[in-house]
Order: structure tokens, then C-alpha cells, then sequence
């Protein structure tokens, strides 16, 4: 009796740890095949037949259509350079040049991976409408209250991610350093 009430006990936790871990790495994420620039992590084999299955559970999951490995990549940054948490009550300056592309789009997501609702209606920019520099650079602001410029706002929500697509570019599994891919900085500036 005393075997048969160990054996069940075994089950239930092997069955308890592994719906734990299941959930986990489907609501999560891991880090498998991870290409991290900066702030900016990418998952290139996402849009390929050589995605792995934690991938493929996450993208169950969430119901989201990724970007094929022909048609470009999308990388997620939820922190700034310093590896602080992007918080919409602080001012954020995302600065610099992205990746060589055809075309791209940044956009501001919540934590859930939902648009950010505001009365503007402006839920990111394009590599085409985005006002640049002289040398090509670009700063968009991401604030609560209006800014100048290219401004995103955040409607002081606690927490966000940004999502930096960037269609028809030489970017993808092979890319390793900054240097093969510039990513623009993300700092936090102004933070009450």
C-alpha cells in the first residue's frame, strides 16, 4: 500500500513540475537561439522551419503571426541599455540607426504584447515617416506628456516592451555583435 501511495505521490509532482515548466517557458520564453544586441533580443529561427519547440508552444499560445526568416526580423526590447525596466512615467530616448533595411517599424507594446491605447492614435513609427537628422540618426522620445520631434506615448503605463521590425535585411541567424547590426541605443532620461 505504502509503494502504490509513494508512486502516485511521485506522479502527481513529475505532473505538477512538468505543466509548471510547460506553462513557464510558454507564457515566458526561453532564451534558446537568442541573438541579443544592446537591449534588443531577437529569435531569427521564429519565422523558419527551424524553430524550436519552446518557440513554437509561445507562438501557439499567443496567436501571434511571426515574421518569416525571408521577410525580416523583429527584435523585443522590454529594458533600456543599463538594463532598467522601461516604465512609461519615465522619459525614454531611443537614438541612433538601425540595421540596413528596406523598411522598418518600431512599435510600443504593453507586456502583453497589446497596443498601447492613446487619444492620438500613434502607436509607433516607419522608416518612412520618421523625422532623421542630417546624418541619417534619429531620436524618438517615449514619454508620458507630449514631447518634440518624434514622440510615442506611453500614457504613464507601469511597464512596456518596444518592438523593432525591420523587413528585407541581411539581418538574421548569421548576425553576432553590433557591428553587424547597429541597434539604436535606449536610454532612460527623465524619471520622477
Amino acid at each position: 500500500m505504502r509503494l502504490i501511495l509513494m508512486t502516485l505521490l511521485a506522479l502527481a509532482l513529475a505532473t505538477a513540475v512538468g505543466l509548471g515548466a510547460t506553462w513557464l517557458t510558454s507564457t515566458r520564453g526561453v532564451d534558446l537561439a537568442t541573438l541579443k544586441i544592446g537591449a534588443w533580443a531577437a529569435r531569427p529561427r521564429v519565422g523558419s522551419s527551424d524553430i524550436d519547440p519552446y518557440a513554437r508552444a509561445t507562438i501557439a499560445r499567443s496567436g501571434e503571426l511571426p515574421v518569416g526568416t525571408g521577410d525580416g526580423i523583429s527584435f523585443i526590447a522590454r529594458t533600456d541599455d543599463d538594463n532598467r525596466p522601461l516604465d512609461g512615467r519615465c522619459d525614454v530616448v531611443v537614438s541612433g540607426v538601425t540595421p540596413a533595411a528596406r523598411f522598418w517599424t518600431l512599435t510600443l507594446y504593453d507586456t502583453k504584447g497589446h497596443l498601447i491605447a492613446n487619444s492620438l492614435g500613434r502607436y509607433g513609427f516607419t522608416s518612412q515617416e520618421i523625422v532623421r537628422g542630417s546624418d541619417g540618426s534619429f531620436e524618438v522620445r517615449i514619454a508620458s506628456r507630449a514631447r518634440t520631434g518624434n514622440w510615442l506615448p506611453t500614457g504613464g503605463l507601469d511597464r512596456y516592451q518596444l518592438v523593432l521590425r525591420l523587413f528585407d535585411t541581411p539581418v538574421g541567424v548569421a548576425t553576432r555583435t553590433q557591428r553587424d547590426a547597429p541597434m539604436p541605443a535606449i536610454a532612460t532620461q527623465g524619471c520622477p
